[in-house]
């Protein structure tokens, strides 16, 4: 598969030769996870416990064919163990589809905190994250995510380097993740509604959070029209506040008429009970794991409602951390060209997706699959010469 731009190579990390052991305990729980469904072939799951200063984390690391495993830190309430696992393995996984398809050397990996609702995040509890993700020696690098920002990136990265959206380095990526919605949303009304601007196009827009929030002012200066909800009443008033932007109940989003439905909260928006009771033509907006299942994507295939895969559509924050990680400005003009670059690449998609009639997170996946594919292909390659 030809990507018009270069792919972004990393620097790769070797293992100390001394892995130093981190005052957390470390239990590798790869053959639990593997009982579960969303387990699909992750190389690594590690449980973290430090009773000392309240951390207890797990890391999925899913592939790292192309690079090292590079996903954020989630900071959430989980019913349950087993919710926070799934959860997990889900993120990790998406991760690595989402690096290969925007053309990243990265691979995906994740990592998620078991809190109690009212556990407040501390300064020695991400300093010890941070001796883990040290020990492990530069095959997984950490980032923010729900419930985490750069002040807690800046802890970690008092204790090892491998961590971004630092203040150091470019801070919260939320911006340029709206960024590539933008261009994504762009990109899929284009197709669907052969339209070339966003002028009087309405978009209603799901989860007012820092992405969501970023892409309502982006979307209001391209001339827009918004719908916005939000569980948090304070977000919607600002939005509501700052743009002129009609807001509707939480529950009520996704069914009122609008040209695009934008999900930018949590994840499965897009389920049985809410796919049948869109009235868009578009879905296109940040949220990871969209889709409860695959049969939803099949049922907005049928409705003739096109999808602009999540973890397509979404890696801006991904794209300028790695173009960070390279030694570039990740909120400078190259890195915001490559972040802009999604609109291309779901183009593609879209064609692809029409022309084969199937849908376009098949399509993406197979995109995923592809490269995922040439990278072990190169690899045995490297080895045999080697031997």
């Amino acid at each position: 598969m030809s990507h018009h731009h270069a792919a972004i190579t990393l620097p790769r990390s070797e293992t100390p030769a001394t892995p130093f052991s981190p005052p957390a305990r470390l239990t590798d729980i790869t053959a639990e996870a593997r009982q579960f469904e969303a387990f699909n072939g992750h190389q690594q799951v590690l449980q973290v416990q430090h009773d000392a200063v309240g951390l207890s984390a797990i890391i999925a690391l899913h592939d790292t064919t192309l690079g090292p495993a590079l996903g954020g830190c989630r900071a959430i309430h989980y019913p349950s163990r087993q919710a926070a696992l799934t959860d997990v393995l889900r993120l990790s996984r998406g991760m690595t589809l989402k690096s290969a398809v925007a053309g990243l050397d990265l691979g995906g990996g994740k990592a998620v905190l078991l809190l109690d609702r009212d556990t407040e995040l501390t300064e020695p509890m991400f300093r010890s994250l941070g001796q883990v993700i040290e020990s492990l020696g530069g095959h997984y690098i950490i980032g923010e995510d729900s419930g985490t920002s750069v002040r807690e990136m800046d802890w970690i990265n008092l204790v090892t380097p491998h961590v971004i959206g630092t203040s150091a380095r470019g801070g919260d990526p939320s911006r340029m993740t709206a960024l590539g919605v933008m261009a994504g949303i762009g990109a899929a009304v284009r197709h669907r509604l052969g339209l070339d601007t966003l002028t009087g196009v309405t978009v209603a827009v799901q989860g007012l959070g820092h992405v969501g929030a970023a892409l309502c002012k982006m979307l209001a200066v391209a001339g827009a029209r918004l719908i916005v909800a939000d569980i948090v009443p304070a977000r919607v008033d600002s939005v509501v506040g700052g743009l002129s932007a009609r807001a509707v109940e939480p529950e009520e989003i996704h069914r009122v008429r609008a040209d695009v439905f934008a999900p930018c909260g949590l994840g499965a928006a897009l389920n049985r009970s809410t796919v049948p009771e869109l009235d868009c033509s578009v879905v296109a907006g940040s949220a990871n794991n969209q889709l409860g299942e695959p049969a939803d994507g099949a049922a907005l295939h049928r409705r003739e409602i096109l999808y602009a895969p999540d973890y397509v559509i979404n890696a801006g924050g991904l794209i300028s951390a790695a173009m960070g990680l390279q030694g570039h400005d990740p909120n400078g003009p190259e890195s915001r060209a490559r972040v802009e670059g999604i609109g291309g690449v779901l183009a593609k998609i879209f064609q692809r997706s029409e022309s084969s009639q199937s849908s376009p997170e098949s399509i993406a996946d197979l995109m995923a699959r592809e490269r995922l594919q040439g990278g072990r292909v190169r690899a045995d390659i490297v080895e045999g010469a080697s031997a």
